[in-house]
């Protein structure tokens, strides 16, 4: 994977440039997660550039994606679940202080997590999992990448 999809998320998902786009959603796109230390990490981006906060959204718009947040988490919990028996849950997050636009934080968490931070937020990881290759997305998630995008495909036709 290149880098320069990673300077504009969201403009390279919507010119179909985006290598981590799982599925084209309501309001935005499922995507999995660059580092992957804690595997199935997915992040839901909405689909204009320019929305900051979802208090940019018009009502309609704004459920919409909350309706996308809360598809992408099931299909990770679901997805996560039959790969990992000691998945525990998914976090659902929607942040802004990093990246300018608005995106939700979809975090699976699991029992073989280190004691003190099972409990707490993922943030609270050392930096060093962020940038350390081996919890680089590549082609050894293919086949989480594969069972997410399949459920999201499943809660499509079934809700």
């Amino acid at each position: 994977m290149t880098s320069d999809w990673r300077k504009d998320r969201i403009g390279s998902a919507l010119r179909g440039e985006n290598p981590s786009v799982l599925r084209r959603l309501d309001a935005g796109f499922a995507v999995i997660g660059d580092v992957q230390f804690l595997p199935g990490y997915s992040v839901l981006l909405a689909d204009d550039p320019a929305v900051e906060r979802l208090s940019d959204l018009p009502r309609g718009r704004r459920m919409a994606f909350l309706s996308d947040m809360e598809r992408l988490g099931e299909a990770v919990e679901r997805a996560c679940r039959r790969s990992d028996g000691a998945f525990r849950r998914v976090n659902l997050e929607i942040l802004g202080d990093t990246d300018g636009f608005l995106h939700a934080h979809v975090w699976p968490r699991y029992a073989w997590e280190p004691s003190d931070l099972v409990g707490m937020p993922v943030w609270l990881y050392a930096r060093t999992h962020w940038s350390d290759a081996r919890y680089a997305l590549g082609p050894q998630h293919d086949g989480l990448r594969a069972a997410i995008a399949g459920e999201l495909d499943r809660l499509r036709s079934s809700g």
